[in-house]
């Protein structure tokens, strides 16, 4: 890949370093003053989320608040798939909003955006096909 298509990681030292987490998967995210660029494990935001739901469902924090080109946002995320790599980059990206700011924690919480989704999968159980599925059952 050409190096003028890959965006420069926004140097200094971040404003906020948080953690989002949703299912599987965990985004360290840190904000930084700049001009709305988003880099997501080193690669331009569009290239890792190319579905426009993924980009708005990450994205809505920065909307919600009005900051969509007041802070850089660089995420380094593991795990999980990528809707739930969306939800934990947008729950890192609401905490360090409110963190940088105390007025916008009570609009991000209204919106529904500072509480953890704590829904997992649930583990397989023995003696079943999986968490709840049991083998058909057969009268004869």
């Amino acid at each position: 890949m050409p190096a003028s298509t890959v965006p420069a990681a926004p140097r200094g030292k971040p404003l906020a370093q948080v953690t989002g987490r949703r299912k599987a998967a965990v985004a360290r995210v840190r904000l930084r003053p700049g001009s709305g660029t988003i880099v997501v494990n080193r690669r331009p935001f569009e290239s890792y989320f190319p579905s426009a739901t993924h980009r708005m469902i990450a994205t809505q924090p920065l909307r919600v608040s009005g900051n969509s080109d007041t802070y850089d946002v660089e995420a380094t995320i593991d795990g999980g798939g990528i809707a739930g790599q969306a939800g934990a980059l947008c729950l890192g990206i609401a905490r360090g909003l409110a963190e940088l700011d105390a007025d916008l924690r009570q609009s991000l919480k209204r919106a529904g955006l500072l509480t953890r989704d704590a829904r997992e999968k649930e583990s397989k159980k023995y003696g079943l096909k999986k968490a709840r599925k049991a083998p058909q059952y057969s009268k004869r």
